[in-house]
């Protein structure tokens, strides 16, 4: 049976369902016999002053004595069991069958194999449902004997065991199948009949391919692969990962032109990697797609039509964004969403083919400069995109950032101007600037200067998207575990839409103005110079690569470089993996495990220490069983298991390479004293490091992001670095699987359209001012407190070590 589904987690409309039909049940089936019920069980125990407390709610607008109880006895532990029985007693049948049609909800699915003939083969199911689940496993229309448990076992697996595979989960009248699954068992050439002895255990060997595709607008999209060796995959197009993209098989229900490019997938183990064959995706509409253009020749009229219909479509010559966010201000109110909206954001962009740098937590120095290399990847007909989410402020129709070691009070000399960050924009001669505001614009009350700034170039290429309207605030949504922002949670929705921007933006201040939480409080303010269509979706334009497109790309190459995975060799025979990820930008996950050890070692452990000073590393948030204990929720999915995380933030203060030490403690059999070796290692500059953004302003071009006659910070130069050649690494990116994450779980996330309730509440805004501020801690890492974290923590702890079985 599976394990009892508390009622805290069943879905608020069930809920909302069950009291409107405990509210209006007739005498002996409502609401108060079933506290009665629940009065008599242990822990559930209500007291006459919860009954009164729930009756109370008839005197509010919309109150419910139901609702008020349901969510009482979920506070107090009831599950849906317990609910279902007391619900029996009562026979109240339609509760009954309200509660039994929701039963059923598949959590894990089962994955499509490959496999080799003599191996064993097991495919999983597993659902959780009310009172107990049952599972019966199909081969296409056929049942599977005896398959009726969550996991099916084929053991050895054979030829004949190729095919689809599904498993209906049941209970009592609701049902619910999972997914399809496809087996492949495949036989070597060069072995025996079904004999897989003496192979490698764990070698890798890609049996799948993927086949090209031709697709039509909203047509499905069904990329499939396989390998044997229990792999890991990846899936790319145009050299990009794509989100969802870490399975076997990639689909997308409805194409579009977007989705048209080159794709691959990178299979890869802990010893080996492949890629498989690059297969091409063309996607095309209805009537080009069954008639080439060349047909239309003889029609000079129609011919010249089509060619200015394909001339009109615009089209960027590159696209690159930068997005900032701020959230650990040392003399004001932390934030929490704005870790959140920047990694959804970097990852709905890329599938855009955007080239993103995504930083998190910048001190005005690093502000200014990470602006300024910004610019430099901006060019004619580029597409150029900011994003900014933190604290905030607009004076006199001037937008301020404010980074996050701001002074209390600050004023315009300590922060952004967007205005003047816009105008340097411009001077590129960009195709499309798009300024997303994620902040407040409330006044400044202690900053009167009126700036006094050059006026912006009348051009037709402006789009600005405030997160809130002037002198309003911006609010984040604030409940456990992990939120966006309001303006990305809705902004999420519709990024990836083949619209005008400016028509996208117009939609998602509707999804808000629906919204009951933000109602009044805060609404999207659209500004816009745009006088085409042009939109995020609009395709890059491939021609031949100028200095300044290979600059960009150098450019871009040099913030997004992770350092190779390797593997360490110690004296005594031990073998650690040491493996890179990016989280964002500027940080970085380093993942370790010991891969292989003498069998006269009885027990050892390996950990990473001795980090630079500059990155402020606290030891005791290093070398945790898992990502999450590290602060690293968004990218936990994706790094490999059983290894132990360390996280490094705040890479743009590396000011030399980054060098730390690998320990490793082991134990030989009947010897009581422990030995130690150690290596040091030597990464060179990973990803945003090497940019060098922690400098001061040395140049005229270094101060083109301030504010005239304000004085200049941060007086100090750095002397000067070495200079490095760097050529950029043709090989993918396949050390850093888990960059690009979608969704993040997050239970009191908004979805559109959006029905918020009093669950909700909003936290404080992004605009803060005042004369004195109380401590706040330094951590930027939201608080997960999901019991499926709490569980995997348990499962993963010490996966790093290792002791002899008694």
């Amino acid at each position: 049976p599976a394990e009892p589904l508390p009622l805290s987690r069943v879905p608020e409309p069930l809920l909302r369902r069950l009291s409107e039909l405990l509210d209006r049940a007739e005498p002996g089936k409502g609401w108060r016999e079933l506290a009665q019920r629940a009065a008599s069980r242990g822990a559930l125990r209500l007291s006459a002053v919860d009954v009164e407390q729930c009756s109370l709610r008839v005197l509010e607008a919309e109150g419910s004595p139901s609702w008020s109880l349901l969510k009482l006895l979920g506070d107090r532990g009831c599950t849906v069991p317990e609910l279902f029985e007391s619900l029996q007693a009562l026979e109240h049948t339609e509760a009954l069958r309200c509660l039994s049609n929701s039963g059923v909800r598949i959590v894990v699915q089962p994955e499509s194999q490959v496999a080799l003939s003599g191996q064993a083969v097991t495919l999983c199911c597993l659902a959780k449902g009310h009172p107990f689940v049952h599972y019966q496993w199909f081969k296409q229309q056929k049942e599977v004997p005896h398959g009726n448990s969550p996991e099916l076992v084929l053991s050895p697996a054979s030829v004949k065991d190729s095919g689809f595979y599904i498993c209906r989960v049941n209970s009592d009248s609701s049902f619910a199948f999972s997914r399809w699954a496809r087996l492949e068992v495949c036989e070597l050439r060069d072995t025996p009949h079904g004999d897989s002895k003496g192979l490698p255990e764990h070698k890798l060997r890609v049996r799948v391919q993927p086949q090209p595709q031709k697709l039509t607008a909203g047509d499905a999209l069904v990329l499939e692969c396989g390998a044997v060796g229990n792999p890991h995959y990846q899936w790319f197009r145009n050299g990009f990962p794509l989100a969802n993209g870490n399975k076997n098989v990639y689909t997308v229900t409805s194409v579009d032109v977007e989705h048209q490019g080159t794709y691959w997938c990178h299979i890869f183990t802990d010893r080996e990697d492949e890629d498989t064959r690059k297969v091409e995706v063309v996607i095309g509409k209805e009537f080009f797609r069954f008639t080439p253009l060349s047909s239309f020749a003889h029609f000079p009229t129609i011919y010249n039509m089509v060619i200015c219909f394909f001339l009109s479509v615009s089209a960027a010559t590159d696209k690159v964004a930068l997005l900032i966010g701020n959230m650990s201000y040392r003399n004001h109110p932390q934030l929490q969403a704005p870790m959140v909206d920047v990694y959804e954001l970097t990852t709905l962009l890329r599938q855009l083919n955007f080239k993103v740098v995504s930083l998190l937590d910048l001190t005005e120095a690093e502000m200014r400069n990470a602006v300024d290399e910004f610019l430099l990847l901006l060019d004619e007909g580029v597409y150029g995109l900011l994003y900014y989410a933190g604290h905030g402020y607009e004076n006199y129709g001037n937008s301020f950032m404010v980074p996050i070691d701001a002074p209390n009070p600050y004023r315009s000399a300590n922060c952004l101007c967007v205005q003047n960050v816009l105008r340097l924009m411009q001077d590129k001669r960009t195709g499309l600037n798009v300024f997303l505001l994620d902040m407040c614009r409330k006044r400044n009350e202690y900053d009167d200067t009126i700036l006094i700034l050059d006026a912006l170039k009348v051009t037709a290429n402006i789009v600005f998207g405030y997160a809130t309207c002037q002198g309003a605030e911006a609010f984040e949504i604030q409940q456990s575990g992990l939120a966006n922002g309001i303006f990305v949670k809705f902004l999420k929705e519709r990024l990836l839409e083949d619209k005008k921007i400016t028509v996208l933006l117009d939609e998602v201040a509707e999804d808000m103005g629906k919204c009951p939480l933000t109602k009044g409080k805060q609404a999207l303010e659209i500004r816009s110079s745009l006088s085409e269509r042009r939109a995020l979706t609009d395709p890059v334009r491939q021609s031949a690569s100028s200095a300044e497109c290979l600059a960009r790309n150098l450019q871009w190459a040099k913030a997004h470089e992770l350092p190779e995975s390797m593997s360490l060799e110690f004296q005594c025979g031990v073998r650690i993996q040491l493996g890179f990820a990016a989280e964002f930008s500027n940080v970085l996950i380093i993942y370790t495990r010991i891969i292989n050890h003498p069998p006269e070692i009885t027990a050892c452990r390996a950990h990473v220490t001795d980090f630079p000073l500059d990155l402020d590393v606290d030891p005791k948030e290093t070398n945790k069983a898992t990502p999450e204990e590290t602060g690293s929720y968004l990218l936990s999915k994706d790094l490999p298991k059983h290894c132990l995380y360390t996280r490094l933030s705040s890479l743009q203060k590396l000011r030399e390479r980054l060098i730390f030490t690998v320990c490793l403690h082991y134990e030989y059999s009947g010897i009581e004293e422990a030995m130690d070796e150690r290596k040091e290692i030597n990464v060179g500059k990973p990803l945003v490091a090497k940019l060098g953004l922690h400098h001061g302003f040395q140049t005229q071009n270094r101060q083109s992001c301030r504010p005239p006659g304000s004085p200049f910070h941060n007086a100090a130069e750095s002397s000067p670095e070495e200079a490095e050649f760097y050529t950029p690494s043709h090989r993918q990116p396949n050390s850093c699987p888990g960059v690009y994450f979608p969704n993040p779980p997050c239970s009191g996330s908004i979805t559109r359209p959006c029905s918020c309730s009093g669950a909700c509440r909003i936290s404080p805004s992004r605009h803060e001012v005042r004369n004195s501020s109380p401590a706040v801690e330094r951590s930027n890492v939201p608080v997960e407190t999901t019991d499926d974290t709490v569980g995997l923590e348990f499962f993963l702890s010490g996966s790093l070590s290792f002791a002899q079985q008694q």
